[in-house]
């Protein structure tokens, strides 16, 4: 298999296609350049070309008048760069001109030394690469590309001065750091960022600080808050031409000057004007058995939704460490979670081949964590659950084994663990318990069971009408099986075959188990429920199964 691309939480190193590797634009080729762009006297069809007649403001947007006649609406920010007589290209039947409209506009005036601008919707970035005259680039996908531009190649040197600067109008060697902007150290910890950020926009806000400073800080926050762009910012400080990473690795709308590649497929900019991110404000329930936890920092990570948040010792205020990812499967809380989510993107492995996948990332300067009343008696039980499995490892370690071979009820499995000396207000059905199980199916099971029998990684429910066996996790899928005769033969049956040779019905082993058949756990687990109420014929009540 081919080495698997290295990427950090949104980047990839890849090789260079063919048509990004021209190299950027500079003054000895701009001649050339525009007999390239003049060739589109005939664009395509769904392509409008049209020259620019005047400029009239309309409150918030600008009319943008046509010699021909016609005419469409761009905001006044867009409308900033566009002069009379330059040549617009946009699709077909556009009457305004948003952000993320794909627009171009063409300086026709050879007097002036104005760049063209060109404004898109932007996928996945890469990370940064060197072109053949060893510029450092990135290039990032036009989504779309109904103008027939597929990409666009940023200078590092435009990354830097728009993403790691607190002052865009700066040069960068007169550039405050972010970290006098914070008015911290370059050790400060994320904790320790995160108090300094709050108290700076405090002061800020009180002396009615114009909002450009506002932003700044936040754009120093939110860079220094997430650690890979605090390695690259901290290596622009010590080497301002050092590679650059786009945050998140793109996705969103992008406005920038440069000039158009000689067969039009590429643009190469030399100025980032704007940029505006993919963002949905979420709200949401992050169980704590899926965060990660480092010396000063956590993740968590949903991989069904594709949402990741970091958090800080601030930002959760839990006083947690690593060693709390020994035991985080027996903390049942969750943590409440407001945050706009930027979008950025991560590559998998599948089948061979690696694959580009779109998560979300909570916004750090805009997060907000709620934790539950009862948070810290639920982690010293957590604790004391953990320190018990410790103390009779041996013990449970026996128990395991014998259910690799055999089902054991669950008042049997205690009676035994009475007899190991285990406490009696231990719960057996946490012994064969796993990291990533999902409490979810198991309760909802549960409630629903006479009899719970453990075997394996499996817990088979003894229900009224039927039997269930469940593995509680994303993934799996619930078996149905109808109710039995006798449960022991039925559990002596099941012991003895694979779910595979269910599946197959091999030796009619399906029909002698009474096999119904199965219930996939989706990305939806309120929509398994009410599948699952349907199957066992109770009445849905849509209260409780509402996603």
């Amino acid at each position: 298999m081919a080495r698997p691309p290295s990427y950090g939480r949104s980047m990839i190193y890849e090789p260079v296609p063919t048509y990004l590797a021209n190299g950027f634009a500079d003054a000895r080729v701009r001649a050339a350049m525009d007999v390239a762009i003049q060739v589109r006297t005939n664009p395509p069809p769904n392509v409008c070309q049209r020259q620019v007649l005047r400029m009239n403001p309309k409150s918030s947007k600008t009319e943008c008048v046509f010699a021909d006649g016609t005419a469409i609406l761009v905001s006044n920010f867009l409308a900033s760069f566009i002069r009379t007589g330059d040549e617009l290209l946009f699709p077909v039947e556009l009457e305004a001109a948003d952000a993320g409209t794909q627009i171009y506009i063409r300086n026709t005036n050879p007097q002036e030394r104005r760049r063209d601008v060109f404004q898109a919707e932007i996928g996945y970035a890469t990370q940064p690469r060197k072109d053949k005259r060893d510029n450092l680039f990135v290039a990032a996908e036009v989504r779309g590309s109904c103008l027939g531009i597929s990409a666009i190649n940023l200078r590092c040197e435009a990354l830097r001065d728009y993403f790691y600067v607190g002052n865009r109008r700066s040069a960068w060697d007169r550039q405050p750091s972010f970290y006098e902007l914070l008015r911290v150290n370059p050790g400060v910890s994320p904790a320790e960022l995160r108090l300094a950020f709050k108290l700076r926009i405090l002061e800020l806000r009180t002396a009615h600080a114009p909002t450009g400073d506002l932003r700044a800080l936040e754009r120093a926050f939110n860079t220094l808050a997430q650690p890979e762009l605090r390695t690259c910012y901290d290596a622009l400080r010590n080497d301002p031409a050092s590679p650059v990473l786009f945050p998140c690795g793109g996705f969103g709308s992008l406005l920038v000057a440069g000039d158009l590649s000689r067969d039009g497929k590429t643009f190469y900019a030399s100025r980032i004007l704007s940029f505006r991110p993919e963002q949905n404000f979420k709200q949401l329930q992050a169980p704590v058995r899926k965060i990660t936890f480092y010396k000063d920092h956590a993740i968590y990570l949903d991989s069904r939704h594709r949402i990741e948040v970091l958090f800080d010792q601030a930002s959760l205020p839990l006083s947690w460490d690593s060693s709390w990812n020994q035991w985080k499967h027996l903390l049942g809380a969750k943590v409440g979670v407001k945050a706009p989510f930027i979008q950025s993107g991560k590559y998998q492995h599948r089948a061979g081949a690696w694959y580009l996948m779109k998560w979300e990332t909570a916004l750090s300067s805009r997060l907000e964590v709620a934790l539950p009343s009862n948070i810290a008696e639920q982690v010293t039980e957590a604790r004391r659950l953990h320190h018990r499995f410790g103390e009779f490892a041996e013990a449970l370690d026996q128990i395991r084994a014998r259910l690799e071979s055999v089902p054991i009820e669950r008042g049997d499995l205690q009676k035994l663990c009475s007899r190991l000396g285990m406490p009696g207000d231990f719960d057996v059905a946490l012994i064969t318990w796993k990291p990533d199980y999902d409490p979810f199916f198991y309760k909802q099971l549960c409630r629903r069971a006479r009899r719970l029998y453990l075997f394996r990684s499996e817990y088979i429910f003894d229900l009224e009408r039927a039997v269930i066996v469940e593995t509680p996790q994303l993934g799996h899928a619930t078996y149905l099986f109808s109710k039995p005769p006798s449960m022991s033969e039925f559990l002596a049956i099941y012991s003895k075959v694979a779910r595979e040779d269910i599946l197959r019905n091999r030796n009619n082993v399906a029909e002698r188990l009474g096999f119904l058949g199965r219930l996939i756990h989706g990305l939806k687990p309120r929509g398994w429920l009410k599948e699952l109420k349907a199957r066992l014929g109770e009445t849905a009540d849509y209260a409780e199964i509402s996603d």
